[in-house]
């Protein structure tokens, strides 16, 4: 990962304060509206293949486990995928399994003390974790009692060390402030709510009710039960949403004051996800008024204390995540921006995808497949990657990108044993119509992200993807903007 110069990139924290209205044309923001990768991996989930099995995934833990690799091993994060939720969502996109039976979730529990086991197994027990995320599906599916089990079994085969991060996805239709009580109690000191709009209309047109009152009210408990940071997930470019309507949703969030917002562009794949088949075509908004949806966002949030991380994620001025992007201590990885260094991360549960050394892999993504592997005493892997060196080069400066919002030759060709220049040639000819428009200035020793391309970060990385810029197939992403 490389290190940015940090007097420019303070400069461009300073830009993304301002008012944005005066950077960002919706010209610009219509011209750069294309489908493309978030780029929470390189190479993109899309690129796993089946020949990457259980074999593959357990070498890659003896690697770890045998201190194998240039450097040692990395700091370990751990992620638990929950896909129960007792409703759908027509907008989800996320691997779910939706029933009202909660005694479904014994025998996945049981599954998940077992694959914990297994990877205890390889790599030995009191590994240090210093960051653990639950998310879904939705982790509150599970009783108190059922998240206090799987929380006691992670703790029993790792060591989560202090300060660690210990967060979990909540449905606010299924919490209380007993219930967020109950979480803090448990450890959990980062807490996410899945918003996505507040205007009625727009609610039952994705088949998801709850009303500001409600979730305000938790977020008033969370602050009082002292979590270190409380996130909003929203999403823009719903059915029946308006530019008029999400402003309002823009408004009600900032008086709520979450220390972080995760903005999210629709994707409507109906052949790829079936519950968005409910989502009538007709309803969603034109390009013309996601833009302004998108506008009113930058401006409503930059102009009431929050820094623009990058890929449509804000924070307080105050909290870790800004300090971390103007101090260039910033990383992304499966669930995003973090202030984590670079992690080892094991998935844990259906379809969760880990990351172990130079490898990528995916659990099974159906719990039938899911627990017959585990039944025979095997990891349930079924796809991956083994990344190649020209894929780690790749990786080095599309993160980069995202996470600094600058790329140093130098830096890069140290560390990979490569010339920047001839290396990426192809690539630097393809960003002058970016430098062109003001997005990216480019000298002979960096590739510098400008303040208005910063809000279009991902349409630079792309221009480095090997693997996107072969098929030219786009439509499986959503779009930029």
């Amino acid at each position: 990962m490389t290190r940015p110069h940090f007097g420019t990139l303070q400069g461009m924290h300073a830009a993304h304060t301002a008012d944005p209205t005066g950077v960002i044309s919706d010209d610009l923001l219509r011209r750069l509206d294309v489908p493309g990768p978030r780029y929470t991996s390189y190479p993109t989930a899309d690129r796993f293949v089946e020949a990457f099995g259980p074999t593959d995934y357990l070498h890659a833990l003896h690697e770890r486990a045998n201190g194998a690799r240039v450097g040692g091993s990395s700091p370990l994060s751990i992620y638990v995928h929950v896909p129960f939720c007792e409703s759908v969502c027509y907008y989800c996109a996320c691997n779910k399994v939706i029933t009202k039976h909660h005694d479904k979730a014994a025998e996945y529990l049981d599954a998940l003390d077992t694959e914990i086991a297994l990877h205890v197994a390889q790599i030995g027990a009191g590994q240090p974790v210093s960051q653990l995320h639950l998310g879904g599906g939705s982790p509150t599916f599970l009783s108190d009692a059922e998240l206090a089990r799987l929380l006691g079994s992670l703790r029993a085969a790792f060591r989560i060390v202090p300060g660690a991060e210990v967060s979990i996805e909540v449905d606010p239709r299924t919490a209380s402030p007993a219930r967020l009580q109950a979480l803090a109690a448990m450890g959990f000191n980062r807490i996410s709510f899945g918003i996505q709009d507040f205007d009625p209309a727009v609610q039952q047109a994705v088949h998801r009710v709850q009303s500001f009152e409600s979730v305000r009210e938790l977020i008033l408990s969370a602050r009082a039960l002292g979590f270190e940071s409380i996130n909003a997930d929203l999403i823009y470019g719903l059915p029946q949403q308006t530019p008029a309507s999400f402003e309002r949703t823009i408004a009600q969030v900032i008086a709520l004051r979450p220390d972080r917002i995760a903005l999210y562009a629709y994707a409507h794949l109906p052949a790829r996800f079936k519950p968005q088949r409910r989502i009538e075509t007709a309803q969603l908004p034109p390009p013309d008024a996601r833009v302004k949806m998108l506008g009113a966002a930058i401006s409503g949030f930059t102009g009431h204390g929050y820094s623009y991380i990058g890929m449509d994620h804000f924070a307080l001025e105050g909290d870790s995540l800004a300090a971390a992007k103007r101090q260039g201590r910033l990383h992304r990885n499966f669930q995003g921006y973090s202030t984590q260094p670079d992690a080892d991360l094991i998935g844990l549960g259906v379809s969760s995808i880990g990351r172990m050394g130079a490898t990528y892999s995916q659990n099974a993504k159906t719990l039938p497949e899911y627990y017959d592997a585990l039944r025979q005493g095997q990891l349930p892997t079924v796809r991956g990657l083994a990344l190649s060196r020209d894929d780690v080069v790749r990786r080095a400066v599309i993160m980069a990108l995202m996470c600094q919002g600058r790329v140093e030759f130098e830096s890069i060709a140290l560390s990979h044993l490569i010339r920047f220049e001839d290396y990426f040639a192809a690539e630097l000819e393809a960003l002058q119509p970016m430098v062109a428009g003001g997005l990216v200035e480019v000298d002979g020793d960096a590739i510098q992200v400008t303040a208005a391309g910063w809000y279009f970060v991902r349409g630079v990385a792309m221009v480095f993807d090997r693997h996107l810029r072969a098929d030219q197939t786009r439509e499986r992403f959503s779009r930029i903007v």
